[in-house]
């Protein structure tokens, strides 16, 4: 199984993208991927998240499973992304996608192509630090999956 995160804007060097480097190079059970799109032309305020949402739509592989994550998404435990992380790979799932939108937040295409909307809470986050955030629970889901003390709950 692979997984795929694909975020709108591209990421310079800073605390944020150190920290998404760090737990990035930790996760060793699956291949693990950014992928950045960005626009190359203004477009106007009120159309920006449906064309961001095409950019990232259109860096989905066929077939793969999608989560966006958004403020209002659903909030799983750690435990629980272990295990849907676990399950999907169970099931021989090619492709994991998570979508990470731009400061407008996810078009309606976006949410109705996902096959689940998640959270990290309701506070807004950071669209670069969401990344990080991101990496670490892959890489915890890695090691709870495998029974490593690195999560003690």
């Amino acid at each position: 199984m692979r997984i795929m995160v694909a975020a709108v804007g591209r990421a310079r060097a800073g605390p944020e993208a150190a920290l998404f480097e760090h737990y990035a190079k930790r996760i060793t059970v699956w291949p693990f991927e950014l992928r950045e799109v960005d626009l190359r032309k203004n477009v106007p305020v009120g159309q920006l998240s449906e064309a961001e949402g095409a950019l990232l739509l259109d860096a989905v592989p066929d077939g793969a499973h999608v989560i966006a994550l958004d403020e209002v998404g659903k909030q799983l435990s750690s435990e629980a992304i272990a295990s849907l992380l676990g399950a999907l790979q169970d099931d021989a799932t090619r492709d994991v996608v998570f979508l990470i939108g731009g400061a407008d937040g996810h078009s309606e295409a976006v949410r109705a192509r996902a096959d689940r909307v998640m959270g990290f809470g309701q506070n807004t986050w950071p669209h670069m630090l969401v990344r990080g955030l991101l990496a670490e629970q892959v890489y915890r889901a890695q090691q709870i999956l495998a029974g490593h003390p690195y999560h003690r709950a």
